[in-house]
């Protein structure tokens, strides 16, 4: 990255569960289902290897949390609209300058068999 900033270290949280009842059709809407997200924050880790303070971090336990909430919440038509309001969620904590989330839907309403539906989106603070 430029800027000055170094190279970003990285925390992820990996196959986040949660069901919710996002999808452009009323069965989707109506019952819902298991979407698997992907996180992977981009911060500078430095300060809290020093300190040995989860303050100086990212508690991803709490952020799992909030993500579950968005997950939950109020449903999106797109996987798209949802991989960006998770990003935004990440982008609030300060340490995190930059953010992949991926989005699955196993469950996908495709008549064909296939193994997963995902989309990937990558934001950086600006």
């Amino acid at each position: 990255m430029t800027g000055g900033l170094d190279r970003l270290d990285r925390i992820a949280v990996r196959g986040l569960r949660a069901h919710g009842y996002h999808g452009v059709f009323p069965e989707e809407r109506r019952e819902g289902q298991d979407f698997v997200v992907d996180v992977v924050l981009g911060v500078d880790t430095r300060v809290a290897a020093r300190s040995d303070d989860v303050a100086d971090t990212v508690h991803y336990g709490v952020l799992s949390g909030r993500l579950v909430d968005v997950i939950t919440g109020e449903p999106v038509n797109l996987i798209e609209t949802l991989a960006e309001r998770l990003a935004a969620v990440c982008l609030e904590e300060s340490p995190v300058r930059e953010v992949e989330i991926t989005v699955h839907k196993p469950d996908a309403p495709i008549p064909h068999k296939f193994d997963d539906v995902t989309v990937t989106i990558l934001r950086r603070r600006t």
